[in-house]
């Protein structure tokens, strides 16, 4: 599994679950994001997050397509 950091904004502490997927490139658009996400595709934190707008925070971990992306603020 590959491993992808992803560091927050300064002065945010969480990115909706579907515009962390865009934001590191592991699909194309928000709807296809959406659709991933419904589908029960991306785990957060060991579970299968189905909730669109998850509010992931740092220290959260995201797994998807073989890509595990770590939250770090």
């Amino acid at each position: 599994m590959q491993t992808i950091t992803f560091q927050l904004r300064e002065g945010e502490v969480f990115i909706p679950l579907i515009s962390l997927l865009k934001a590191v490139n592991l699909v194309y658009s928000g709807s296809e994001a959406q659709d991933v996400v419904v589908d029960g595709l991306v785990k957060r934190n060991g579970a299968i997050e189905l909730r669109k707008r998850a509010k992931i925070m740092a220290g959260d971990v995201v797994e998807f397509q073989g890509y595990r992306i770590i939250v770090e603020s």
